[in-house]
């Protein structure tokens, strides 16, 4: 397993589709494992392809408190949902340290093929469902931020701006 680097706004791999994967090879399943490596070594509960670079639909995620408990998803998609939605805090990888709150629906189902290539079906709701509406949202080129109105997107990627550039002069001297 290798960790890789997690590509951060405004990269634009990040507004692209990711491509549907037909057939789960080792190839993929060494994709997944570095993938959640990296989620792990980055503190992060959810890591999609787009995020290191691979327009592939691939997706890991770790909502575990307590001890590890890996989902390695692969062409997810939301097959129900809840009507009832819920506003929860998100963060992402690919926007550093920025926060918002976000509508997400309450719960979700979820099909998908798993690291072996046998589909899944897993209904979830609290902090899962979130992560895993999150996730495939990236698979789709979207971000949180993109659930905020304009003004509190602007102020965000200002903030976001402002920090970078703090950071990158700190660095310097």
């Amino acid at each position: 397993m290798s960790k890789l680097q997690v590509l951060e706004i405004p990269h634009p791999i990040l507004r692209e589709t990711a491509a549907h994967v037909e057939v789960v090879t080792p190839e993929i399943q060494e994709l997944l494992s570095d993938m959640l490596e990296t989620m792990y070594a980055t503190n992060g509960v959810g890591l999609a392809g787009n995020q290191v670079g691979k327009l592939l639909r691939v997706v890991v995620v770790d909502c575990g408190d307590e001890k590890p408990d890996p989902i390695k998803m692969v062409n997810p998609e939301i097959i129900s949902h809840s009507e009832n939605k819920i506003l929860h805090s998100e963060g992402c990888l690919s926007v550093p340290r920025e926060y918002a709150d976000v509508e997400r629906f309450e719960t979700v189902t979820v099909r998908y093929l798993d690291e072996n290539g046998k589909e899944q079906t897993r209904t979830t709701d609290g902090l899962l469902a979130i992560a895993f509406q999150h996730e495939i949202d990236h698979l789709d080129g979207h971000l949180f931020i993109d659930y905020l109105s304009q003004l509190k997107r602007h102020r965000l990627l200002k903030h976001l701006e402002k920090r970078r550039k703090k950071e990158a002069q700190e660095a310097e001297e």
